[in-house]
């Protein structure tokens, strides 16, 4: 059985789009493309290395493939994080009928087939950006653990990941700063939302025993 892994870059306003160059997605005239890496330091660095250190499958939107699929294979194999993602087996969610060309590249259908895939043996499915999958997988129960690095700026507009998401509840497991400011957290699933009050007591009208 496998777990299902997710990760995001995400701005303080929750924006995922572009954050890795200008011409990434420059969709709904997106003019920020590329605004983590004045702030991709070290430590980040050496946490997204640890990510990719284990065994993996990725599970992709079609926008993300595409993006990888235009970068990854010519990033030079004297990487290792290229070495890895191209050998990777890549699922990929989509209903276009277009080859996927990239090596080791397999179509799902839905998230029926997504749920399906978790039960059999192999590595882990690691999500890497792919906006569009997160409300489904986190509707249907999907994601084992979460990884959110959230940078210090915030977009304005661009597209979210999480907006149209369910309710889920989660416990933060492990979190880290970087020295650019970069918060790195991993989270897991603990069920439906919790809620409370901060109200205060409606103030009793009892004199009890008084003369």
């Amino acid at each position: 059985m496998r777990h299902l892994v997710a990760g995001l870059f995400q701005s303080l306003d929750g924006v995922v789009q572009a954050p890795g160059g200008p011409d990434e997605d420059r969709s709904g005239g997106f003019a920020h493309g590329g605004w983590t890496v004045p702030h991709f330091d070290e430590e980040t660095g050496a946490f997204i290395d640890r990510i990719f250190s284990a065994e993996f499958a990725l599970l992709l939107g079609k926008r993300t493939y595409d993006i990888f699929a235009a970068y990854w294979p010519h990033a030079g194999e004297d990487q290792p994080l290229a070495r890895a993602i191209n050998a990777a087996e890549k699922f990929v969610l989509t209903h276009s009928s277009e080859p996927l060309a990239w090596h080791n590249s397999h179509r799902v259908a839905d998230f029926e087939a997504i749920a399906a895939l978790k039960q059999t043996d192999g590595p882990n499915l690691l999500v890497q950006g792919s906006s569009t999958l997160y409300p489904g997988l986190i509707d249907r129960g999907l994601i084992d653990r979460l990884f959110l690095l959230t940078f210090p700026v915030i977009l304005g507009h661009g597209k979210r990941a999480l907006a149209d998401a369910p309710a889920a509840g989660f416990r933060l497991e492990e979190s880290a700063i970087s020295p650019s400011g970069v918060t790195i957290g991993f989270y897991a699933p603990s069920g439906p939302v919790e809620t409370g009050s901060f109200d205060l007591p409606e103030p009793s009208n009892d004199k009890g025993d008084r003369p």
